[in-house]
Formats: structure tokens, C-alpha cells, sequence
């Protein structure tokens, strides 16, 4: 199982914590070796439509608008959009000539390199004790993997030995109540539920419990929604204006889960869920086998929300920080 501390040793993102100061929420397996290379295999594995169209190019051909012509093609397929996509031809185009590179394989390690430099600003730290409670608030459309993602997060912060409170916000879906109030049980976490009403007041009452039990996370639940939904949207606004009367400041965390196999339909979630929620953090799910992968080069385009997390299946250990150098190694076989 994973715990959330780890030294960095590249590259590092921020430095592991001191004495006293808040830990990092990041992974490190108890066989470090052994797990990191299983969550690496199966971050390639899960991007292995893009990395397939992608490594074929630089393979036993010649540098020329040929080339630049099929990768254009190749990073519009997978995602990565017309404004991402021309910026990394531009700068490979660029380098090519002053390094006066020869090698298709060359050009393919600079590639690597530039778009490592394009996606380093969504690689960030979740953060945990800066607050008491930490109080994070979790969106996202239906089908995405929030409510599971809610209990993978929940069982990580566990092992890095916090009281985590969670609350079923989402008070529209019986399943959703349902699914998370199973986690809770599995992992011995106590879950605010109602069986209907209002989900701000859901939401108000857990951040009260968790501040009247201790807690230092709770985690909030909300209820899928389309971003065309306004008047869903709407509560949303709702939701984190009455979180900001139970606790000053908070929530201090504003998470959007978004699925790996929506495309450019994410860019549309990032946007309107950012409008009206000023996101934190993203969290990309389901990066396993059918994803694109090349939305996060677009993303950070239109407006570079950081990464938290990225997961490639349904196990625990399926959801990892994001890392950019690993993410790109993976993305380009």
C-alpha cells in the first residue's frame, strides 16, 4: 500500500517537508522499485493509443514537413488541441534547426523535452495540515469517478495518519450516497449523509463535525452535473458559499475530477466549473487503454489548473500524483 510522504528525487516539485511542517500528499510505495515501476507500466499501458500513433513517427524516417505534417496530426488526435499542438511544432521546428539535430530519434527526445516544459506547471503538491480541517470540496460530471476517487483519496490520506470526515453531498443520487457511505465503512471513516434535502446543509454540517471531532480533512461530496446545467451550477455556488460561513476561508481545496476519455469535453468542464468555482487542482481519472492523454498539453493552454492526480484504473494504487516527466514517457512510448 501507498503512503502520501516521499522525497522527490526528480524532479523535484517541492522539497520534502521539515520537521513540523505540513506533509506532502504524495505517494510512496512500500516497495518502492518494485510498485514504481507496476504504476509506470500501467500509466504506459493506459496511454498506449497515443504513444502507438506517436513513436511510429520517428521511426526510420526523415526530417522534413513530412514529419512535422504527421506529428501535427498525430498530437490533434490525441487530444492535445490546435493551440497546444502549434506551439510544440513551433518550438520543435525551432530546436531542430539551432541544434542542428540529424536524428529522427533526436527529435523525438526533444519533443520529450519541450513538452515536459509545457506540462511542469500542472504538476503540483497537495498539501496537507495547513489547515485544521482541511476542508476539500469535490466536483465533477457524472460517470467521471468521483465518488471512487473521494474513497481512494480518503484511504491514502489514512496511511498518512489523518482523520478524515467525509460528506455525502451529493443528495440527488441514492447511489452515490450509497457508494460512498461503503468506502466510509470499509476504510472506517465516519460519512455525513442525508437521505434528501439540501446538500449545502450536507455540506455545512459536515464541516462543523469535523471541526467539533478533530478532523483534518474532510472531504465534500457534490453532485454530478453537466456544466450547461446553470441552475445545478448555481448550487454548487451555494455549496461553497455555506462551507465559507461553517469555516473561514474554506474550502481550501476546490477539486474538479475530470474523465481521461472525454477529450476536448474536458477543456469545457475545466472552464465552466473553474468560472464558477475557482478550481484549486485537477484530478484525471480512467487513463486505461482508451484515453487520449493529450488533453493536459490543451488544458494547460487554456489555463493551467495543477494536476494533483491522475489514475489509470480501480485499484487503490491506481491513483498517483501527477508527475510530467513520467506522464510524457508514457504519452510517447
Amino acid at each position: 500500500m501507498f503512503s502520501f510522504l516521499k522525497k522527490k528525487s526528480s524532479p523535484p516539485v517541492a522539497e520534502a517537508p521539515a520537521a513540523g511542517a505540513s506533509p506532502v500528499l504524495e505517494a510512496a510505495p512500500q516497495d518502492a522499485a518494485e510498485a514504481k515501476q507496476s504504476w509506470l507500466k500501467r500509466l504506459k499501458t493506459g496511454l498506449v493509443r497515443t504513444s502507438s500513433n506517436i513513436s511510429t513517427l520517428f521511426t526510420g524516417t526523415r526530417i522534413d514537413d513530412a514529419l512535422y505534417e504527421e506529428l501535427e496530426a498525430a498530437l490533434l488526435m490525441a487530444d492535445a488541441g490546435v493551440e497546444a499542438t502549434q506551439f510544440l511544432l513551433d518550438a520543435l521546428k525551432q530546436k531542430v534547426k539551432a541544434d542542428k539535430l540529424t536524428d529522427t530519434l533526436q527529435v523525438k527526445a526533444a519533443l520529450r523535452e519541450l513538452m515536459i516544459d509545457l506540462l511542469q506547471p500542472l504538476e503540483k503538491q497537495l498539501m496537507l495540515g495547513r489547515e485544521q480541517p482541511l476542508v476539500i470540496m469535490i466536483a465533477g460530471v457524472n460517470g467521471a469517478g468521483k465518488t471512487t476517487t473521494i474513497g481512494k483519496l480518503a484511504k491514502h490520506m489514512q496511511h498518512h495518519d489523518q482523520k478524515v470526515l467525509l460528506a455525502a453531498g451529493d443528495t440527488f443520487r441514492a447511489a452515490a450516497r450509497e457508494q460512498l457511505t461503503v468506502w466510509g465503512e470499509r476504510n472506517g471513516i465516519a460519512v455525513i449523509s442525508q437521505a434528501s434535502g439540501d446538500p449545502a446543509a450536507v455540506a455545512f454540517d459536515a464541516v462543523q463535525a469535523g471541526r467539533a471531532r478533530g478532523m483534518d480533512v474532510v472531504m465534500i461530496d457534490t453532485a454530478g452535473r453537466l456544466p450547461t446545467q446553470l441552475h445545478l451550477m448555481d448550487e454548487l455556488k451555494k455549496i461553497k458559499r455555506v462551507i465559507g460561513k461553517g469555516l473561514e476561508n474554506a474550502p481550501h481545496e476546490v477539486l474538479l475530477v475530470i474523465d481521461g476519455n472525454t477529450g476536448q469535453n474536458a477543456l469545457a468542464q475545466v472552464k465552466a466549473f473553474d468560472d464558477a468555482l475557482q478550481l484549486t487542482g485537477l484530478i484525471v481519472t480512467k487513463l486505461d487503454g482508451t484515453a487520449k492523454g493529450g488533453v493536459l498539453a490543451a488544458i494547460v493552454k487554456q489555463r493551467a489548473v495543477p494536476v494533483y492526480f491522475i489514475g489509470v484504473g480501480e485499484g487503490i494504487d491506481d491513483l498517483q500524483p501527477f508527475v510530467a516527466s513520467e506522464f510524457v514517457d508514457a504519452l510517447l512510448g
